[in-house]
């Protein structure tokens, strides 16, 4: 019987409050209105940025909302207005919008969205299509996809191709992507160049994925939990470095072990103190630092000299890809074996068992858990 038209229940992992376990719910979810896509979601992954708005985030007005952002899926049905989805297609839900129309859209120069930036700013109640218990639920960054079913702006999904298993390329939502684009596209790590990349999770495991692709003579990876040393060899690791085992800044540590600094580096954490320590392992004259790991919670300082001596100070978000252009294309790297995906993953689950994913995110113990909904 088609659903189309009509709300939704299902069932879904719901963030009543900060710092509180998820708890599983059913709730309503209404059918897409002018210029959206309702997408029932195939798996979904636990990325840090999740736990992020969940333990850290000073913004408590974020609850009562449904987590979730890097996922896939197959279109339900759509709205009005929608021509370029029809039910069946395989997606990728959006954290990044975009509209294709706007300054930033048009420039190779950024990923950036006009349309997203209004959005930010508007309640996420606004465009939410959830209901629990008569409350109505916040949409988290635009997707939700910790629930059965979820309704997007189309600006905020990207078709891919048909023959990509979803339980695999939900990575490509975010935290991959992230990580692998930082490293080609923020960066442009150069072949034969010296990188560093500081912290192992999955964003920094993609970092090392890049710059290898990149052809990277040498890539440093820096973590003080060395059970991650072993999968960075997997993605590319040349050097394996645990801050704790030295008793001198890190930053001094790579700078003796390269000879004046590396090439390129990437921190993959969200830790300010760590933002700085990877910048000042830089090379003077002309070594790059992206900001990859996300935190509003402090600003981040270093000494002017460190910049008028040449070095460069970035960062991006979702690795510089245009959602809608770049991740099929990363789709088809994956599908062409270009790029890894299966390695990412240490756990398997189901949306019941989030709250057991989170703990073994917060623990170091996972990588990527994929929580599964149904078969593709």
């Amino acid at each position: 019987m088609s659903t189309a038209g009509k709300v939704i229940k299902c069932k879904a992992a719901v963030a009543w409050e900060s710092r509180k376990p998820l708890v599983i719910e059913e709730i309503e979810v209404a059918p897409p209105q002018a210029n959206e896509v309702r997408v029932k979601i195939v798996a979904t992954s636990l990325c840090h940025s999740d736990l992020y708005f969940l333990y850290e985030s000073l913004d408590k007005s974020l609850f009562p909302t449904i987590l979730g952002h890097e996922a896939a899926g197959i279109v339900e049905s759509v709205g009005p207005g929608v021509t370029e989805f029809q039910p069946g297609d395989k997606v990728i839900p959006l954290c990044l919008l975009q509209c294709g129309e706007c300054r930033f859209c048009k420039s190779p120069k950024t990923n950036r969205c006009e349309e997203a930036m209004k959005r930010r700013v508007q309640k996420s109640t606004e465009h939410s299509r959830f209901t629990c218990k008569g409350q109505k639920l916040q949409q988290f960054m635009g997707t939700s996809t910790f629930s059965e079913y979820t309704v997007m702006n189309q600006m905020a999904v990207a078709k891919i191709d048909p023959a990509a298993p979803l339980d695999k390329v939900c990575l490509l939502g975010c935290g991959v992507c992230t990580g692998y684009g930082a490293a080609v596209n923020t960066a442009k790590v150069e072949p034969g160049s010296t990188c560093a990349v500081f912290g192992l999770g999955a964003v920094g495991l993609a970092a090392v994925m890049g710059c290898k692709a990149a052809g990277a003579k040498r890539i440093i990876a820096v973590d003080t939990n060395p059970d991650k040393f072993e999968k960075a060899k997997v993605f590319g690791a040349t050097d394996l470095v645990n801050p704790k085992d030295h008793n001198k800044p890190i930053s001094q540590v790579l700078k003796e072990m390269t000879g004046g600094g590396v090439d390129y580096s990437l921190e993959c954490i969200g830790n300010v103190d760590c933002m700085r320590s990877a910048l000042e392992s830089c090379v003077a004259g002309w070594g790059i630092s992206v900001i990859v790991g996300w935190t509003d919670l402090q600003d981040v300082a270093t000494q002017p000299v460190n910049l008028m001596l040449g070095r460069t100070w970035t960062g991006c978000v979702l690795g510089g890809f245009k959602g809608k252009d770049g991740i099929p294309r990363m789709v088809k790297a994956y599908l062409d074996k270009k790029v890894m995906l299966d390695e990412f993953i240490t756990h398997n689950m189901t949306l019941d068992q989030v709250n057991d994913a989170i703990e073994l995110l917060k623990n170091g113990k996972s990588i990527r858990t994929v929580m599964r909904f149904s078969p593709q």
